[in-house]
C-alpha cells in the first residue's frame, strides 16, 4: 500500500529553496519532510527551521539542523503543517496535539502556509467530526465555560482535557488549560472564528480560518495541489 503521507511530503519538499526560513508543524507528514531536508546536505546547511512541536523540534535538533525558537524569528517563507480536516476554502481544523496557538503564530508569520497530508483530510465543507479545541487561561475557566454554554453555543458539549497518566487537567505548552468543544450542529465557521476569540480568557482556538494558501494531498489519484476556492 502506498504511503500517501510520504508522497505528500515529497511533493511539498519541492517548494523549499536554499536560504529560506521554514516552519514545521507536527505529525507524520511533517517528520517525512524534515527527514528529506536533513538528507539534502546543501539545503540542510542553508535553511533555518522553526517548529511549533516539541517532538518535531527534538527530531530536528537530533539531525543537527539549524533550529531557532519561534520567539527568535518574525518571518517565515513557508509554514508546513498537517490537519484533521480542511475544506474547499482551505479552512482547517487542527484538534489533536493541543499546540494550535503556536501553530497559528507560525502560520501567521509565513508568506505561505501549506497544508499537507493524505486526501482523506479534504472535505467540501468542514464537519463536526472533530472537536474545536480551545486554550483557556486557568483563572478564566469557569467564566469561559459559562459563556460558551449560555450564550454562544448552548447545545455544544465541552470537555476539559484530563491527563491519562497523571491526576488533573492537561496543561498546554503555554501553561494553560485545553478543552474540546463538540458541536451538536455544524456551526457557521466564519462567525465561530470571531465569536470564540471574543470571549475573554480564551487564548486561541483550533480553527484555522482563511489562513492556508495551498494544500498538498496524496491519494489513489496521485498528488493534488489545491488552492483556496473563492
Amino acid at each position: 500500500m502506498a504511503d500517501y503521507k510520504l508522497e505528500a511530503a515529497k511533493a511539498a519538499f519541492k517548494f523549499i529553496e536554499t536560504g529560506q526560513t521554514i516552519g514545521l508543524g507536527a505529525g507524520t507528514t511533517v517528520l517525512h519532510l524534515a527527514n528529506m531536508i536533513g538528507q539534502d546536505e546543501g539545503l540542510a546547511r542553508s535553511v533555518v527551521l522553526v517548529s511549533s512541536s516539541f517532538k518535531t523540534n527534538s527530531y530536528l535538533q537530533e539531525q543537527g539542523l539549524n533550529v531557532k525558537s519561534a520567539s527568535a524569528v518574525k518571518h517565515l517563507d513557508i509554514y508546513f503543517d498537517g490537519c484533521d480536516q480542511f475544506d474547499k476554502q482551505l479552512n482547517a481544523l487542527k484538534s489533536g496535539g493541543g499546540i494550535h496557538t503556536t501553530e497559528k503564530i507560525l502560520a501567521s508569520m509565513a508568506a505561505e502556509f501549506i497544508l499537507m497530508g493524505d486526501d482523506t483530510k479534504f472535505v467540501p465543507q468542514l464537519t463536526t467530526t472533530y472537536p474545536l479545541v480551545i486554550e483557556i487561561l486557568p483563572q478564566a475557566l469557569q467564566i469561559v465555560l459559562a459563556k460558551l454554554k449560555s450564550a454562544a453555543y448552548p447545545d455544544a458539549e465541552i470537555k476539559l482535557r484530563m491527563g491519562d497518566q497523571k491526576d488533573g487537567a492537561v496543561i498546554s505548552d503555554n501553561g494553560n488549560l485545553l478543552a474540546d468543544i463538540y458541536f451538536a450542529h455544524t456551526p457557521h465557521w466564519q462567525q465561530l472564528n470571531i465569536d470564540i476569540k471574543m470571549i475573554p480568557g480564551i487564548v486561541e482556538h483550533s480553527l484555522f480560518y482563511g489562513m492556508a494558501t495551498k494544500a498538498i494531498i496524496a491519494g489513489e489519484k496521485g498528488i493534488r495541489v489545491i488552492m483556496p476556492e473563492l
